[in-house]
């Protein structure tokens, strides 16, 4: 039958589609998604787990470090302390012992939870850094972002980064520490605390000043090592001078000699003249060496023991003496009246 002009022609239905395409489609499909589940999604989270576990791993490593510390220098105080308290000698090394100790340990303390957070924010990058890798991110515009975000944040706390920052390095220094008697500028006295932020200095009137680390220009350190005791004395020039050395030595041997001192003294005494001369004086000093901390008990026993053997050999101590020049206004005579004696 001819067609006829007027009826648009029509498509060729579409054929059938085979059965074996069909049953390729079905099977391969799931071929592809697990194909796709063990590339990326399963590499992050390999990626994931490891740093999960390499945290784990460190956080575990860190607290155990610490641990050890606090729990070597709680056997450490327990034994000094039944050993040594049964005299004033052992109570005092018990006390600097147990002293250092407390420094040793809220020094591994803060330096753990430090090493705590640095390890959590470097495994967390390194994750980070690896997942973006695997998966082709484009970490450039999120980096930008945290970096703008990080120095508003460093504009806005730059004092406290500073102060944090300024404790990282006192307590990787050992600048001072718990029961170390420094002078911090503004502030003096006894470390009681020392943290990431702030020190804690109990000063001689038994106030407690907060020091922010980032403050501090200085420190001076009392008690770290050794010390040292000193004390002088002035004697009039007319006194023989190598006597009185003679006897502030001997006095000084008296303390070393002591049971009750001996432990505390690292050197044996030095006594020195002519440490400063005046038209009325002369400075002799005593200088001995001490553990920490012990240096102004032993000034005190000093100075007793010097005053009682310059009393017994009849050597006075020179006293300061003041001149004053009084000018007195001599009076004059009255003038005599000119126009009566012409």
């Amino acid at each position: 039958m001819p067609s006829l002009p007027f009826l648009p022609s029509l498509p060729a239905p579409a054929a059938p589609a085979a059965p074996a395409v069909l049953a390729a489609d079905v099977t391969e499909a799931p071929a592809r998604w697990f194909d796709w589940l063990l590339g990326a999604p399963l590499q992050s989270l390999v990626a994931v787990l490891v740093g999960v576990v390499v945290l784990a791993l460190l956080r575990w490593a860190i607290t155990r470090a610490v641990r050890s510390v606090v729990e070597g220098g709680a056997r450490v105080r327990r034994g000094a302390r039944r050993l040594l308290m049964s005299t004033r000698v052992g109570a005092a090394v018990a006390e600097s012992s147990a002293l250092t100790v407390a420094r040793r340990v809220q020094r591994a303390e803060t330096m753990g939870s430090v090493l705590r957070s640095s390890a959590a924010f470097v495994v967390g990058i390194g994750v980070l850094t690896a997942v973006a890798n695997i998966n082709d991110w484009n970490l450039g515009p999120v980096i930008a972002s945290a970096g703008v975000v990080g120095v508003a944040l460093g504009f806005g706390a730059q004092t406290l980064v500073k102060d944090f920052l300024s404790g990282i390095f006192m307590l990787v220094e050992d600048q001072y520490g718990v029961g170390d008697v420094v002078d911090l500028g503004e502030a003096s006295g006894t470390v009681e605390a020392v943290g990431l932020r702030v020190t804690q200095v109990r000063d001689l009137q038994g106030t407690l000043w907060y020091v922010r680390n980032g403050e501090v220009l200085r420190v001076g350190n009392k008690t770290q090592g050794w010390s040292r005791a000193i004390v002088e004395v002035r004697v009039a020039l007319d006194q023989d001078l190598d006597h009185v050395v003679g006897v502030l030595r001997a006095a000084a041997t008296s303390v070393a000699a002591d049971e009750a001192f001996a432990p505390l003294l690292l050197d044996d005494p030095e006594v020195t003249s002519f440490e400063d001369l005046t038209g009325e004086s002369v400075m002799l000093r005593t200088l001995v060496k001490t553990v920490p901390s012990k240096q102004w008990e032993v000034q005190r026993e000093l100075r007793s023991r010097i005053q009682s053997s310059l009393a017994a050999e009849g050597v006075p101590l020179a006293l300061p003496r003041r001149e004053v020049l009084v000018e007195r206004e001599v009076p004059r005579a009255p003038a005599q009246d000119q126009s009566s004696t012409g």
